[in-house]
């Protein structure tokens, strides 16, 4: 006899629900833009649900672009190879199975919301900042870390928000190839 596939909770199936429907108001309208009627009306359910479940709409926007940047482990990356792995790494993040609206609502809203910026600092010095640190054996590895996710932040704001033709033409295997070299200088070299 074969067992019925466990069900989920209805609870967990409208914190989902509620979460699809933040991220996608708050990708197309941004934070101010999307409001907690707004998004509860998409579900559809009462607005005191999403207050529920969430506590406020800052609770919300947390939950929904809640990011682990899932960066390999630095002890995997040879030196000379950081650069590439990184960019195509950065790549599978925004284009890949992996990807999520969180980082471009995270990249839109951080210009005009504190929230937002907070939340990008936060990744910034808990995930990619020690990452970098344990690739690189320089003093600086700070200040490394920093030029590094301004390169790959402008990247993303010219390819997946601005949608420049150029940059959105590169393939991967072009983007790596004149990118890679830059965030290699900024890994291995002095800066």
């Amino acid at each position: 006899m074969t067992k019925a596939p466990a069900k989920i909770p209805k609870s967990d199936k409208t914190r989902q629900a509620i979460l699809e429907a933040a991220q996608r108001l708050f990708y197309e309208r941004g934070y101010d833009g999307a409001s907690v009627r707004q998004i509860a009306k998409e579900v559809p359910i009462d607005p005191a649900m999403i207050m529920r479940y969430f506590g406020s709409k800052e609770g919300l926007f947390s939950a929904a672009v809640l990011i682990d940047l899932k960066l390999p482990n630095p002890e995997d990356i040879p030196q000379d190879k950081a650069g590439e792995r990184l960019v195509r790494h950065f790549l599978m993040l925004w284009e890949g199975e992996r990807s999520t609206l969180g980082l471009p609502i995270l990249l839109r809203s951080a210009v005009s919301n504190q929230d937002a910026s907070d939340k990008i600092r936060a990744i910034f010095e808990k995930q990619v900042a020690p990452t970098i640190a344990g690739i690189t054996s320089l003093d600086d590895a700070d200040t490394r870390a920093g030029l590094i996710v301004s390169q790959l932040f402008g990247l993303a704001l010219c390819r997946y928000i601005l949608r420049l033709p150029p940059v959105v033409d590169m393939t991967e295997e072009e983007v790596v190839a004149r990118i890679g070299p830059i965030i290699q200088h900024h890994i291995g070299s002095s800066v």
